[in-house]
């Protein structure tokens, strides 16, 4: 970090910036208890919300998942193994390209999401005040230094 970015923190800053961060720690916390009650990990259902979040033109790969969740593709194989294991989700030839496999839900990966969805997003409308708040200090701070340099 150089000396003008430490110079541009205001106690405001800091205060905005661990606002949201505490925000988003609570609702990390918040999620991982309501998919651990349904006996997923938090990363099993960030697969799951990752493949039925996809266009419905597009079809998940290993390679997409393996992007989706910042992890390496060897790790979203095991990954995708252990959802088909489970029955979330199968493996199937693409349509498009008989050398691909494509991955897609199953039933009862749609219904664990259609009850894990709904939580979440009752639980991110109860929290979007807070969050809104704390981006909206540091963007209107961002915008006042634009201002400023270009007097």
């Amino acid at each position: 970090m150089t000396k003008a970015h430490e110079d541009a923190l205001s106690p405001g800053d800091y205060e905005a910036l661990a606002n949201l961060r505490y925000a988003l720690r609570r609702f990390t916390e918040f999620s991982t208890a309501e998919v651990m009650k349904l006996g997923l990990t938090p990363q099993h259902h960030q697969a799951l919300l990752a493949i039925k979040g996809l266009p419905v033109e597009k079809e998940m790969t290993i390679g997409m998942l393996a992007d989706r969740l910042l992890i390496a593709p060897h790790s979203a194989t095991e990954l995708v193994n252990r959802l088909a294991d489970a029955g979330y989700v199968e493996r199937i030839t693409s349509g498009s390209d008989g050398r691909r496999q494509v991955v897609r839900l199953m039933e009862k990966a749609e219904h664990i999401l259609t009850r894990l969805s709904g939580a979440h997003l009752h639980e991110i409308r109860e929290m979007a005040p807070e969050l809104m708040y704390a981006l909206r200090i540091l963007q209107d701070r961002h915008r006042l230094e634009q201002i400023a340099w270009m007097a």
